[in-house]
């Protein structure tokens, strides 16, 4: 029996998906949005929350800022409520309706920006945003979750460990991409693993994160539109990107099967499985981490009008085989990227 007293206090650690056959592909899948907050975000909160108190920079009458497109903000605004800390979320109009009031009935302050002319597009108006506050009041805390390494520490102490004990075979390792926490953590993790595992990173088409031109990206949680600080290239095997359309047939195909899960998952899922029908065998030890549920993706992902506006009547496959098509690889098997560099110079600037 588990008895807690702080919501952040559980996550269930070691519950796997057999995605086999539904696949046809070997994949175990990590669930990860067990918890009060519902994703995997709850972990790096956790960790960035209770460093800055050990340090002293988060004390009695701070108030916490964060830039999230919503699974973070969540998180937070749980650990906020249970703490007695104030908490701001600054996310734009992409954050579903649903985060933004789950942030709101905890307590929380919610700041959505639409402008995305400027420099960096939204996120970067959200990051100046954070910035200009916090020149203004002192009492403002920003844990920057895209350059605070207690981000990636998170994994690299708890989601990495934990995978390493369910599979010690494990030959290969898929991971969603968006601040990276989650992939340096377990890439740093496993590289001095005792067997030699493939990391592979899966982000969303539109993203800038391994260096390509931002373009346009409506489902919330993965890819950026800058390369994130925390990323290192030489910890990565392989990047693979997701396109939209991929992400929503993926979710929707699980969904028909019983498994509601989020979009970062459908496209950790979509990517996958498309790496493994190319390079993966029987004997292939294969996990994706999933970082999210599809409860928050009710309105967009699984509302046939929003999913058939933005992407044309051929998102709504008619079976499982036409769900996973056309990830783009980026990266060869065994292949060790150098480090990364920016984009852009203004991008970089923004953090």
């Amino acid at each position: 029996m588990t008895v807690i007293s702080a919501p952040y206090a559980y996550n269930e650690e070691d519950l796997y998906v057999d995605l086999e056959p539904t696949l046809g592909n070997p994949l175990y899948l990590k669930c990860e949005g067990f918890n009060f907050a519902g994703s995997i975000k709850l972990k790096a909160a956790t960790e960035m929350v209770e460093s800055a108190e050990r340090s002293g920079v988060l004390t009695h009458g701070s108030i916490l800022v964060e830039s999230s497109s919503g699974n973070l903000g969540v998180a937070l605004s749980m650990i906020a409520a249970s703490k007695g800390y104030r908490f701001l979320c600054v996310t734009d109009s992409h954050c579903n309706l649903t985060t933004r009031l789950m942030m709101e009935a905890m307590g929380s302050d919610v700041h959505v920006l639409s402008d995305e002319t400027g420099i960096g597009g939204l996120l970067g108006a959200r990051l100046a945003f954070v910035r200009a506050l916090c020149a203004t009041d002192t009492r403002y805390v920003w844990l920057s979750q895209y350059t605070n390494a207690d981000n990636w520490k998170a994994h690299y102490r708890r989601t990495a460990p934990a995978i390493a004990r369910a599979f010690p075979e494990i030959d290969t390792l898929f991971v969603g991409v968006g601040t990276t926490g989650t992939l340096m953590g377990c890439a740093r993790f496993f590289r001095a693993w005792s067997r030699p595992v493939h990391i592979v990173a899966v982000d969303s088409v539109g993203s800038a994160i391994f260096g390509r031109t931002p373009g346009r990206r409506m489902i919330p949680g993965l890819g950026m539109s800058i390369t994130p600080p925390l990323l290192d290239e030489a910890y990565v095997d392989e990047a693979l990107c997701v396109e939209e359309i991929d992400t929503v047939r993926t979710c929707r195909m699980l969904a028909e099967r019983g498994f509601l899960f989020g979009g970062s998952t459908g496209t950790v899922v979509s990517g996958a499985n498309r790496w493994l029908a190319h390079h993966g065998d029987r004997r292939t030890t294969a996990v994706a981490i999933a970082p999210d549920l599809g409860e928050r993706y009710l309105d967009t992902i699984y509302q046939t009008n929003w999913a058939q506006g933005l992407y044309g009547d051929d998102v709504l496959a008619p079976d499982g085989k036409a769900a996973l098509p056309g990830s783009v690889r980026a990266g060869r098997a065994g292949e060790r990227h150098d480090r990364p560099t920016f984009p852009d110079s203004a991008h970089t600037a923004l953090l």
